[in-house]
């Protein structure tokens, strides 16, 4: 294809996507999926016939896209108002990951006669979130939500990524390389967020005073700078054998709520870049799909996807919230049903794929239909599951009371 007919498919695909967006908006359906639409429409079993097969270059784009929507999901998180969510948040983000994995990894084992292994590694893979969904849902049916609900979700779609990243190739290791001890992989998942904590607050710290003083004289400088630190912090945290999406979302968060002149501009012009790495991402897992395959694991995909939607994440999020003894029922029961999945668990699926195990295609199909079947029956029953249980605020009748949440691709997924 020459360079102009790529630029001109290319151009179209985005022009398309942001009509999507208005579509999914007055439908009241998240948008990721009629993105994920489009790329297999475009793709090599639709009529748009463009043929990609690339799994690494999809999950190049996608970890780049994530970094930089991880970024801006910590420049717009107030840490005012999500810190009393801290807690809930980091334990639906670490140990409601590591339930909802087991549970799903539980019928993975007895539905496709898969070791328990290949079991976690699927459970694994489904078990990361995204919040960003839900908040395009409640904005275009202009809900608010009761209660910590908004900051506890904020939360958790911005710190569940490491915890589902970590599982995934440390299974992956386990399964190419029996004889690595379990124990090493405990230790890795200490040195994995050990250093990706230390490194998100020294580079943030360290942003802060650069941005601070180096006054530059064009403003748009300082967006490139910023994205030069995105970037950067994931780059040395991944290769020092951190958690680089952690330390993004904290030097993200750090920047955000600091002093520095003009941080709101920069917060915009992310945010747009939020969106454009949102729509690239979905685009390309969508292309890499071949939708002819998926038939194929229909039947398991709505069984996983139903025992991973009413069993594995309510569990899990009942389990991990005991704690919380003040969080109402109903605000429980709510985040259960939010736990939409998005861009990350296809992300992750294509790890396995890169790593040559045996099974990687199925899980890779298996995955995409679960995100697709999540996204339809989760994502479409947002709002009226949040009347049914009686946290949804009506947004409020004048200008000058609270805005409901803005429809953000920045919570990540």
């Amino acid at each position: 294809m020459h360079f102009e007919s790529t630029l001109l498919v290319a151009s179209l695909l985005l022009l398309l996507s942001v009509l999507a967006w208005k579509i999914a908006g007055k439908l009241g359906i998240p948008a990721l999926l009629l993105f994920l639409g489009l790329g297999m429409l475009a793709g090599s079993d639709g009529p748009g016939g463009i043929y990609f097969d690339d799994a690494q270059l999809a999950q190049a784009v996608g970890i780049v896209a994530l970094v930089l929507i991880l970024f801006a999901g910590g420049l717009e998180t107030r840490w005012s108002a999500v810190r009393p969510a801290l807690g809930g948040a980091l334990l639906l983000s670490t140990l409601g990951v590591l339930l909802s994995a087991l549970v799903v990894a539980l019928f993975a084992v007895w539905l496709l006669h898969a070791s328990p292994l290949e079991g976690l590694l699927l459970g694994a893979l489904i078990s990361a979130t995204d919040a960003a969904a839900v908040f395009s849902v409640l904005a275009a049916r202009n809900l608010r939500l009761s209660g910590q609900l908004l900051p506890l979700l904020e939360l958790e779609s911005g710190t569940n990524d490491p915890m589902a990243v970590f599982l995934t190739l440390g299974l992956i290791r386990l399964l190419s390389e029996p004889a690595t001890s379990p124990l090493s992989i405990l230790l890795l998942f200490g040195q994995q967020m050990g250093i990706g904590l230390v490194l998100g607050l020294v580079i943030g710290r360290l942003a802060i005073w650069l941005i601070a003083r180096l006054h530059l004289d064009v403003e748009g400088l300082y967006r490139v700078l910023t994205i030069a630190l995105a970037l950067f912090t994931y780059a040395v945290t991944a290769l020092l054998g951190g958690s680089g999406f952690l330390a993004v979302y904290l030097v993200g968060l750090l920047l955000g709520n600091s002093r520095v002149e003009g941080i709101e501009r920069i917060g915009r012009f992310h945010d747009s870049l939020a969106w454009l790495m949102q729509i690239a991402m979905f685009l390309i897992l969508g292309l890499l799909v071949f939708p002819s395959r998926l038939p194929a694991v229909a039947l398991a995909g709505v069984l996983i996807t139903l025992v991973s939607v009413f069993v594995a994440r309510p569990l899990a999020v009942l389990l991990a919230l005991l704690p919380l003894r003040r969080m109402p029922l109903r605000e429980k029961l709510f985040v259960a049903w939010v736990g939409l999945r998005g861009a990350v668990p296809i992300v992750l699926a294509t790890f396995p794929l890169l790593a040559g195990l045996p099974r990687a295609e199925l899980l890779f199909d298996l995955v995409f239909f679960v995100v697709l079947a999540s996204v339809l029956l989760q994502g479409t029953t947002v709002p009226l599951v949040a009347r049914w249980l009686g946290v949804a605020r009506p947004a409020p009748a004048s200008a000058s009371e609270a805005p409901a949440p803005e429809a953000s691709p920045s919570a990540s997924d």
